[in-house]
């Protein structure tokens, strides 16, 4: 837990300290995120152009279903989760990288709007210091959607971690906002 509170701490001081030096102001968050049933589910938000995929294949799980009350007590940020399926990470967004964490569990984006993406890969995968995962990004690099960000080794994974189950938080939504999940997709109201 104390691990999650750091990795949550570290994040929200890198995005603070970026937020500090540049010129883009945050954005509207979604009203609607992945429509369809299949790999290629994605947004379509009416206020602005914008589009959101899954950043793995696998089924999709509500935030409160992960085995681990630092997620689904949503302890850093509102969000869902993935039982993966391939074992490529692919940007959500189109955006830049805040982070890749040095154990190349997780990684942190910022989409053009301001949206804050955390993607934590499995759960306590810090604990094998990078084994079975491959990083293809590093910090502060522009990434469109669709471009790979980490290569997993699940089956590698399965057997070392409570769960390969992958949270994919929105840090920054609004108080008032939620992500809700439906039955074949994702909502933010």
């Amino acid at each position: 837990m104390i691990y999650y509170l750091l990795c949550k701490r570290f994040l929200s001081l890198s995005l603070s300290l970026k937020n500090l030096f540049s010129t883009k102001g945050d954005g509207l968050v979604f009203n609607k995120l992945f429509k369809g049933k299949n790999k290629e589910k994605h947004a379509d938000i009416k206020s602005k152009s914008f589009q959101f995929i899954y950043p793995l294949e696998g089924k999709v799980i509500p935030i409160e279903d992960v085995p681990d009350p630092v997620f689904s007590q949503k302890m850093m940020g509102e969000g869902f989760a993935i039982e993966p399926t391939n074992n490529m990470v692919k940007s959500p967004v189109d955006g830049e990288v805040i982070s890749v964490f040095p154990t190349k569990h997780a990684v942190s984006l910022k989409d053009h709007i301001g949206n804050e993406i955390l993607i934590h890969v499995g759960l306590d995968t810090v604990t094998l210091k990078g084994k079975g995962f491959k990083s293809f990004v590093k910090s502060g690099q522009s990434v469109k959607q669709g471009d790979k960000l980490l290569e997993v080794d699940f089956e590698f994974l399965k057997d070392k971690v409570p769960s390969i189950v992958t949270p994919v938080i929105i840090t920054n939504l609004q108080d008032e906002q939620k992500v809700v999940t439906k039955e074949d997709h994702v909502e933010i109201g």
